[in-house]
Protein backbone atom coordinates (compact mmCIF):
# COMPACT_ATOMS: atom_id res chain seq x y z
CA UNK A 1 0.00 0.00 0.00
CA UNK A 2 2.76 2.43 0.96
CA UNK A 3 4.84 1.52 -2.10
CA UNK A 4 1.86 2.21 -4.38
CA UNK A 5 1.35 5.62 -2.73
CA UNK A 6 5.04 6.45 -3.18
CA UNK A 7 4.81 5.54 -6.87
CA UNK A 8 1.80 7.83 -7.22
CA UNK A 9 3.71 10.68 -5.60
CA UNK A 10 6.72 10.22 -7.88
CA UNK A 11 4.51 10.04 -10.98
CA UNK A 12 2.52 13.03 -9.75
CA UNK A 13 5.66 15.14 -9.21
CA UNK A 14 7.09 14.25 -12.60
CA UNK A 15 3.75 14.84 -14.31
CA UNK A 16 3.14 18.20 -12.63
CA UNK A 17 6.65 19.34 -13.50
CA UNK A 18 6.15 18.40 -17.15
CA UNK A 19 2.77 20.13 -17.09
CA UNK A 20 4.36 23.37 -15.97
CA UNK A 21 6.72 23.17 -18.95
CA UNK A 22 3.75 22.99 -21.31
CA UNK A 23 1.15 25.19 -19.64
CA UNK A 24 1.02 28.31 -17.45
CA UNK A 25 0.76 27.72 -13.66
CA UNK A 26 -2.95 28.61 -13.53
CA UNK A 27 -3.91 26.15 -16.29
CA UNK A 28 -6.68 23.79 -15.07
CA UNK A 29 -4.61 20.73 -15.96
CA UNK A 30 -1.67 21.88 -13.83
CA UNK A 31 -3.92 22.89 -10.97
CA UNK A 32 -5.61 19.47 -10.92
CA UNK A 33 -2.24 17.70 -10.94
CA UNK A 34 -0.92 19.76 -8.04
CA UNK A 35 -4.16 19.35 -6.07
CA UNK A 36 -3.98 15.57 -6.43
CA UNK A 37 -0.28 15.60 -5.56
CA UNK A 38 -0.95 17.57 -2.36
CA UNK A 39 -3.56 15.01 -1.29
CA UNK A 40 -1.13 12.13 -1.86
CA UNK A 41 1.68 13.82 0.03
CA UNK A 42 -0.51 14.53 3.03
CA UNK A 43 -1.78 10.95 3.00
CA UNK A 44 1.84 9.82 3.23
CA UNK A 45 2.63 12.42 5.89
CA UNK A 46 -0.36 11.52 8.05
CA UNK A 47 1.62 8.92 10.00
CA UNK A 48 5.09 10.47 9.69
CA UNK A 49 6.43 13.99 10.13
CA UNK A 50 8.91 13.93 7.24
CA UNK A 51 9.13 12.19 3.87
CA UNK A 52 12.56 12.29 2.24
CA UNK A 53 13.30 12.04 -1.49
CA UNK A 54 16.73 12.04 -3.10
CA UNK A 55 19.48 10.24 -4.98
CA UNK A 56 21.27 7.17 -3.63
CA UNK A 57 23.81 5.42 -5.82
CA UNK A 58 22.45 7.29 -8.87
CA UNK A 59 18.94 6.01 -8.14
CA UNK A 60 15.89 7.91 -6.86
CA UNK A 61 14.52 7.02 -3.46
CA UNK A 62 11.36 8.17 -1.70
CA UNK A 63 10.92 7.24 1.93
CA UNK A 64 12.21 3.70 2.36
CA UNK A 65 11.85 2.67 -1.29
CA UNK A 66 14.57 2.73 -3.93
CA UNK A 67 13.21 2.99 -7.49
CA UNK A 68 15.54 0.70 -9.45
CA UNK A 69 14.60 0.95 -13.12
CA UNK A 70 10.92 0.22 -12.62
CA UNK A 71 9.43 3.67 -13.12
CA UNK A 72 10.31 6.17 -15.89
CA UNK A 73 9.00 9.06 -13.76
CA UNK A 74 11.58 8.18 -11.10
CA UNK A 75 14.35 8.41 -13.68
CA UNK A 76 13.06 11.84 -14.75
CA UNK A 77 13.03 13.13 -11.16
CA UNK A 78 16.46 11.68 -10.50
CA UNK A 79 17.93 13.54 -13.48
CA UNK A 80 16.23 16.73 -12.34
CA UNK A 81 17.73 16.51 -8.84
CA UNK A 82 21.16 15.85 -10.31
CA UNK A 83 20.84 18.90 -12.58
CA UNK A 84 19.91 21.00 -9.55
CA UNK A 85 22.83 19.55 -7.55
CA UNK A 86 20.45 18.44 -4.80
CA UNK A 87 21.22 15.26 -2.83
CA UNK A 88 17.87 15.06 -1.10
CA UNK A 89 14.69 16.95 -0.23
CA UNK A 90 12.47 16.71 2.84
CA UNK A 91 8.69 17.11 2.62
CA UNK A 92 7.24 18.00 6.02
CA UNK A 93 3.79 17.48 7.47
CA UNK A 94 1.65 20.55 6.81
CA UNK A 95 2.70 20.81 3.16
CA UNK A 96 0.18 22.91 1.22
CA UNK A 97 -0.97 22.91 -2.39
CA UNK A 98 0.35 26.47 -2.79
CA UNK A 99 3.81 25.43 -1.57
CA UNK A 100 3.89 22.55 -4.05
CA UNK A 101 2.92 24.91 -6.86
CA UNK A 102 5.68 27.37 -5.88
CA UNK A 103 8.18 24.53 -5.42
CA UNK A 104 7.57 23.20 -8.93
CA UNK A 105 7.81 26.70 -10.35
CA UNK A 106 11.20 27.16 -8.63
CA UNK A 107 12.50 23.90 -10.08
CA UNK A 108 11.24 24.93 -13.49
CA UNK A 109 13.50 28.01 -13.43
CA UNK A 110 16.54 25.75 -13.05
CA UNK A 111 18.73 28.82 -12.40
CA UNK A 112 19.67 28.46 -8.73
CA UNK A 113 21.33 25.23 -7.68
CA UNK A 114 22.53 23.39 -4.61
CA UNK A 115 22.25 24.90 -1.15
CA UNK A 116 21.23 28.26 -2.61
CA UNK A 117 17.80 26.76 -3.32
CA UNK A 118 16.92 26.94 0.39
CA UNK A 119 17.20 30.71 0.33
CA UNK A 120 14.89 30.83 -2.68
CA UNK A 121 12.44 28.51 -0.92
CA UNK A 122 12.47 30.94 1.99
CA UNK A 123 11.76 33.91 -0.26
CA UNK A 124 8.79 32.16 -1.83
CA UNK A 125 7.33 31.08 1.51
CA UNK A 126 8.02 27.38 0.97
CA UNK A 127 8.54 26.24 4.55
CA UNK A 128 7.47 22.59 4.40
CA UNK A 129 9.94 21.55 1.68
CA UNK A 130 13.61 21.72 2.65
CA UNK A 131 17.00 20.66 1.43
CA UNK A 132 18.56 17.62 3.04
CA UNK A 133 21.56 15.48 2.28
CA UNK A 134 24.40 13.38 3.50
CA UNK A 135 26.47 16.31 4.73
CA UNK A 136 26.48 17.40 8.32
CA UNK A 137 24.71 20.64 9.14
CA UNK A 138 27.87 22.76 9.19
CA UNK A 139 28.77 21.66 5.66
CA UNK A 140 25.25 21.66 4.28
CA UNK A 141 24.56 25.29 5.09
CA UNK A 142 27.14 27.51 3.55
CA UNK A 143 27.64 30.68 5.47
CA UNK A 144 25.98 32.96 2.95
CA UNK A 145 23.24 35.48 3.79
CA UNK A 146 20.47 33.76 1.83
CA UNK A 147 21.24 30.36 3.34
CA UNK A 148 21.33 31.77 6.88
CA UNK A 149 18.07 33.65 6.30
CA UNK A 150 16.46 30.51 4.90
CA UNK A 151 17.61 28.46 7.87
CA UNK A 152 16.16 31.04 10.23
CA UNK A 153 12.76 30.79 8.52
CA UNK A 154 12.90 27.01 8.79
CA UNK A 155 13.81 27.15 12.48
CA UNK A 156 10.97 29.57 13.26
CA UNK A 157 8.52 27.33 11.40
CA UNK A 158 9.62 24.30 13.43
CA UNK A 159 9.39 26.18 16.73
CA UNK A 160 5.94 27.53 15.93
CA UNK A 161 4.76 24.09 14.84
CA UNK A 162 5.87 22.66 18.19
CA UNK A 163 3.95 25.37 20.05
CA UNK A 164 0.80 24.67 18.03
CA UNK A 165 1.07 20.99 18.94
CA UNK A 166 1.49 21.82 22.62
CA UNK A 167 5.16 20.82 22.76
CA UNK A 168 8.01 22.75 24.37
CA UNK A 169 10.22 23.82 21.44
CA UNK A 170 13.90 22.99 21.30
CA UNK A 171 16.22 25.98 21.49
CA UNK A 172 19.27 24.29 19.96
CA UNK A 173 18.69 25.14 16.29
CA UNK A 174 17.49 28.64 17.16
CA UNK A 175 20.69 29.36 19.08
CA UNK A 176 22.81 27.99 16.24
CA UNK A 177 21.18 30.05 13.50
CA UNK A 178 21.21 33.21 15.64
CA UNK A 179 24.93 32.66 16.29
CA UNK A 180 25.52 32.57 12.52
CA UNK A 181 23.29 35.62 12.04
CA UNK A 182 25.23 37.55 14.67
CA UNK A 183 28.59 36.66 13.14
CA UNK A 184 27.36 37.63 9.68
CA UNK A 185 26.10 40.96 11.03
CA UNK A 186 29.44 41.67 12.69
CA UNK A 187 31.35 41.04 9.45
CA UNK A 188 28.85 42.80 7.17
CA UNK A 189 25.96 44.63 8.89
CA UNK A 190 24.06 45.16 5.63
CA UNK A 191 24.15 41.62 4.19
CA UNK A 192 21.29 40.15 6.21
CA UNK A 193 19.60 43.53 6.56
CA UNK A 194 19.11 43.58 2.78
CA UNK A 195 17.20 40.28 3.05
CA UNK A 196 14.92 41.76 5.70
CA UNK A 197 13.35 43.60 2.77
CA UNK A 198 11.79 40.23 1.88
CA UNK A 199 8.11 40.53 2.72
CA UNK A 200 5.79 37.56 2.35
CA UNK A 201 2.28 38.38 3.53
CA UNK A 202 1.14 34.75 3.29
CA UNK A 203 3.90 33.80 5.73
CA UNK A 204 4.01 37.09 7.61
CA UNK A 205 4.43 35.49 11.05
CA UNK A 206 7.58 33.66 9.96
CA UNK A 207 9.19 36.42 7.92
CA UNK A 208 8.35 39.09 10.50
CA UNK A 209 10.01 37.04 13.26
CA UNK A 210 13.18 36.55 11.21
CA UNK A 211 13.22 40.17 10.03
CA UNK A 212 12.91 41.49 13.59
CA UNK A 213 15.87 39.31 14.57
CA UNK A 214 17.91 40.58 11.60
CA UNK A 215 17.05 44.25 12.18
CA UNK A 216 17.64 43.90 15.93
CA UNK A 217 21.14 42.60 15.19
CA UNK A 218 21.76 45.54 12.86
CA UNK A 219 20.73 47.94 15.64
CA UNK A 220 22.75 46.06 18.25
CA UNK A 221 25.89 46.22 16.13
CA UNK A 222 25.35 49.94 15.57
CA UNK A 223 25.06 50.37 19.35
CA UNK A 224 28.32 48.51 20.00
CA UNK A 225 27.04 45.26 21.53
CA UNK A 226 29.41 42.32 21.93
CA UNK A 227 28.85 39.09 19.99
CA UNK A 228 27.42 37.39 23.08
CA UNK A 229 24.99 40.27 23.59
CA UNK A 230 24.03 40.17 19.91
CA UNK A 231 23.17 36.49 20.22
CA UNK A 232 20.78 37.18 23.11
CA UNK A 233 19.27 40.12 21.23
CA UNK A 234 18.82 38.11 18.03
CA UNK A 235 17.27 35.17 19.86
CA UNK A 236 14.79 37.45 21.60
CA UNK A 237 13.91 39.03 18.26
CA UNK A 238 13.43 35.63 16.63
CA UNK A 239 11.01 34.53 19.39
CA UNK A 240 9.38 37.88 20.20
CA UNK A 241 5.93 37.07 18.74
CA UNK A 242 5.70 33.42 19.76
CA UNK A 243 2.85 34.24 22.14
CA UNK A 244 0.60 35.12 19.19
CA UNK A 245 0.26 31.39 18.56
CA UNK A 246 -1.91 31.29 21.68
CA UNK A 247 -4.22 34.06 20.41
CA UNK A 248 -7.25 33.33 18.20
CA UNK A 249 -6.03 33.26 14.59
CA UNK A 250 -9.06 35.22 13.39
CA UNK A 251 -7.94 38.13 15.57
CA UNK A 252 -4.33 37.93 14.41
CA UNK A 253 -5.37 37.97 10.75
CA UNK A 254 -8.23 40.44 11.02
CA UNK A 255 -7.76 43.04 8.24
CA UNK A 256 -9.72 45.86 9.88
CA UNK A 257 -9.65 47.69 13.19
CA UNK A 258 -9.80 45.49 16.28
CA UNK A 259 -12.56 45.79 18.84
CA UNK A 260 -11.61 46.61 22.44
CA UNK A 261 -12.04 42.95 23.42
CA UNK A 262 -9.95 41.75 20.48
CA UNK A 263 -7.21 44.24 21.30
CA UNK A 264 -7.17 43.04 24.91
CA UNK A 265 -6.63 39.53 23.57
CA UNK A 266 -3.74 40.68 21.39
CA UNK A 267 -2.15 42.42 24.38
CA UNK A 268 -1.81 39.06 26.10
CA UNK A 269 0.74 37.75 23.58
CA UNK A 270 3.93 39.12 25.22
CA UNK A 271 3.09 37.47 28.56
CA UNK A 272 2.03 34.24 26.86
CA UNK A 273 5.21 34.27 24.79
CA UNK A 274 7.48 34.89 27.77
CA UNK A 275 5.90 31.91 29.53
CA UNK A 276 6.55 29.66 26.51
CA UNK A 277 10.13 30.83 26.04
CA UNK A 278 10.76 30.52 29.77
CA UNK A 279 10.17 26.77 29.46
CA UNK A 280 12.64 26.40 26.59
CA UNK A 281 16.06 25.12 27.55
CA UNK A 282 18.91 27.58 28.07
CA UNK A 283 17.18 30.81 27.00
CA UNK A 284 18.92 33.81 28.57
CA UNK A 285 16.82 36.14 30.75
CA UNK A 286 17.61 39.00 28.35
CA UNK A 287 15.89 37.14 25.50
CA UNK A 288 12.85 36.41 27.66
CA UNK A 289 12.69 40.11 28.57
CA UNK A 290 12.52 40.97 24.86
CA UNK A 291 9.57 38.62 24.35
CA UNK A 292 7.82 40.09 27.39
CA UNK A 293 8.62 43.76 26.84
CA UNK A 294 8.76 44.47 23.11
CA UNK A 295 5.48 46.44 23.33
CA UNK A 296 6.33 48.35 26.50
CA UNK A 297 7.84 51.30 24.63
CA UNK A 298 10.67 53.55 25.70
CA UNK A 299 8.29 55.50 27.97
CA UNK A 300 7.01 52.19 29.46
CA UNK A 301 3.41 53.17 28.75
CA UNK A 302 2.75 50.19 26.52
CA UNK A 303 1.76 46.65 27.46
CA UNK A 304 1.71 44.45 29.43
CA UNK A 305 1.39 47.07 32.16
CA UNK A 306 2.34 44.56 34.85
CA UNK A 307 5.50 43.37 33.06
CA UNK A 308 8.42 42.69 35.37
CA UNK A 309 11.56 42.31 33.24
CA UNK A 310 14.46 40.57 34.92
CA UNK A 311 17.27 42.86 33.80
CA UNK A 312 18.22 45.91 31.74
CA UNK A 313 15.72 47.01 29.10
CA UNK A 314 18.41 48.09 26.61
CA UNK A 315 17.92 45.07 24.35
CA UNK A 316 14.15 45.33 24.74
CA UNK A 317 14.33 48.90 23.40
CA UNK A 318 16.44 47.77 20.44
CA UNK A 319 13.99 44.99 19.57
CA UNK A 320 11.11 47.46 19.81
CA UNK A 321 12.77 49.63 17.16
CA UNK A 322 13.25 46.59 14.93
CA UNK A 323 9.65 45.44 15.41
CA UNK A 324 8.36 48.91 14.55
CA UNK A 325 10.56 49.27 11.46
CA UNK A 326 9.58 45.92 9.96
CA UNK A 327 5.89 46.50 10.65
CA UNK A 328 5.91 49.92 8.99
CA UNK A 329 7.69 48.69 5.87
CA UNK A 330 5.43 45.64 5.37
CA UNK A 331 2.36 45.55 3.15
CA UNK A 332 -0.72 44.59 5.17
CA UNK A 333 -4.42 44.62 4.26
CA UNK A 334 -4.93 47.73 6.36
CA UNK A 335 -1.83 49.70 5.38
CA UNK A 336 0.37 50.57 2.43
CA UNK A 337 4.06 49.92 3.08
CA UNK A 338 6.40 52.87 3.19
CA UNK A 339 9.93 53.14 1.85
CA UNK A 340 12.91 52.75 4.21
CA UNK A 341 13.54 56.50 4.36
CA UNK A 342 9.86 57.24 4.96
CA UNK A 343 9.82 54.65 7.74
CA UNK A 344 12.83 56.18 9.45
CA UNK A 345 11.32 59.65 9.14
CA UNK A 346 8.12 58.44 10.80
CA UNK A 347 10.10 56.66 13.52
CA UNK A 348 11.96 59.86 14.36
CA UNK A 349 8.58 61.25 15.44
CA UNK A 350 8.31 58.40 17.95
CA UNK A 351 11.77 58.99 19.45
CA UNK A 352 11.56 59.70 23.17
CA UNK A 353 8.10 58.17 23.56
CA UNK A 354 7.71 54.73 21.96
CA UNK A 355 11.30 54.46 20.71
CA UNK A 356 14.66 54.94 22.42
CA UNK A 357 16.14 58.09 20.81
CA UNK A 358 19.83 57.17 21.05
CA UNK A 359 19.45 53.62 19.77
CA UNK A 360 17.20 54.84 16.96
CA UNK A 361 19.75 57.43 15.88
CA UNK A 362 22.55 54.84 15.90
CA UNK A 363 20.41 52.61 13.68
CA UNK A 364 19.60 55.44 11.26
CA UNK A 365 23.25 56.48 11.04
CA UNK A 366 24.35 52.91 10.32
CA UNK A 367 21.96 52.64 7.36
CA UNK A 368 23.24 55.77 5.64
CA UNK A 369 21.31 58.45 3.81
CA UNK A 370 19.72 55.91 1.48
CA UNK A 371 19.34 52.46 3.10
CA UNK A 372 19.66 49.23 1.15
CA UNK A 373 16.43 48.65 -0.76
CA UNK A 374 15.78 52.33 -1.42
CA UNK A 375 14.78 53.26 -4.97
CA UNK A 376 16.33 56.58 -5.94
CA UNK A 377 16.50 59.09 -8.77
CA UNK A 378 19.87 60.49 -9.85
CA UNK A 379 20.56 63.97 -11.13
CA UNK A 380 20.89 62.33 -14.56
CA UNK A 381 17.21 61.25 -14.22
CA UNK A 382 18.23 57.59 -14.04
CA UNK A 383 16.41 55.46 -11.46
CA UNK A 384 17.94 52.59 -9.54
CA UNK A 385 17.90 50.52 -6.36
CA UNK A 386 20.48 50.86 -3.60
CA UNK A 387 21.74 47.29 -3.29
CA UNK A 388 24.75 47.82 -1.04
CA UNK A 389 26.24 50.49 1.20
CA UNK A 390 29.70 50.73 2.69
CA UNK A 391 30.38 48.97 5.98
CA UNK A 392 32.49 51.77 7.43
CA UNK A 393 30.93 54.55 5.38
CA UNK A 394 27.22 53.94 4.67
CA UNK A 395 27.21 56.85 2.21
CA UNK A 396 29.36 54.84 -0.20
CA UNK A 397 26.62 53.35 -2.30
CA UNK A 398 26.40 50.54 -4.85
CA UNK A 399 23.44 51.28 -7.10
CA UNK A 400 21.72 49.08 -9.66
CA UNK A 401 20.28 51.35 -12.39
CA UNK A 402 16.99 49.96 -13.72
CA UNK A 403 15.55 52.89 -15.68
CA UNK A 404 17.63 55.12 -17.97
CA UNK A 405 17.49 58.91 -18.23
CA UNK A 406 14.74 58.67 -20.87
CA UNK A 407 12.47 56.58 -18.66
CA UNK A 408 13.16 53.28 -20.44
CA UNK A 409 13.46 50.10 -18.40
CA UNK A 410 16.86 48.50 -18.99
CA UNK A 411 16.91 44.87 -20.04
CA UNK A 412 20.22 44.51 -18.21
CA UNK A 413 20.61 46.66 -15.04
CA UNK A 414 23.79 48.71 -14.82
CA UNK A 415 25.88 48.94 -11.66
CA UNK A 416 27.11 52.30 -10.41
CA UNK A 417 29.33 53.02 -7.44
CA UNK A 418 28.84 56.35 -5.70
CA UNK A 419 31.34 57.42 -3.07
CA UNK A 420 30.64 59.89 -0.27
CA UNK A 421 31.64 62.88 -2.43
CA UNK A 422 29.24 61.78 -5.17
CA UNK A 423 26.26 60.98 -2.97
CA UNK A 424 24.64 64.28 -3.91
CA UNK A 425 24.07 62.79 -7.37
CA UNK A 426 21.03 61.19 -5.74
CA UNK A 427 18.35 63.86 -5.77
CA UNK A 428 15.27 62.04 -4.48
CA UNK A 429 13.75 58.79 -3.30
CA UNK A 430 11.25 57.11 -5.65
CA UNK A 431 8.22 55.08 -4.62
CA UNK A 432 8.87 51.64 -6.19
CA UNK A 433 5.16 50.78 -6.26
CA UNK A 434 4.49 53.66 -8.61
CA UNK A 435 7.10 52.21 -10.97
CA UNK A 436 5.83 48.65 -10.64
CA UNK A 437 9.17 47.46 -9.31
CA UNK A 438 9.92 45.29 -6.29
CA UNK A 439 13.35 46.38 -5.00
CA UNK A 440 13.95 42.98 -3.40
CA UNK A 441 14.14 41.40 -6.85
CA UNK A 442 17.33 43.40 -7.45
CA UNK A 443 19.11 42.96 -4.11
Amino acid sequence: MRLELYKQIVMGLAGAFKGLRLYPPDHPSVRRQVETLEQRFNTALFQQDILRMGILQETLFLGDHLFVGDLPAADDLGRLLEELEVDALEFHRGLTEKELHLFLAVLRQNEIKGASLQGLFAEKGITHIRLAGGQDEEEQWEQEPRQIYGRALTVVNEIFQDVRLGRIPSSQKAKKVVKDMAQMTISDPHALYALSMLKNYDNYTFTHSVNVAVISLTIGRACGLTEEQLRMLGLGGLLHDIGKLKVDLSIINKPGRLTAIEYDNIKRHPSLGAKIVGHMEGIAPEAIDIVLGHHLGFDRKGYPSDARPQGSLAMVDMATIADTYDAITTLRPYQRPVTPREALSHMRELAGTTLHPEYLQAFITSLGSYPVGSMVRLASNEIGVVCKVGIDNPNEIQLKVLIDSHGRHLSEPEMQHLNSRESRRIIAEVDPFLKGINPVDHL
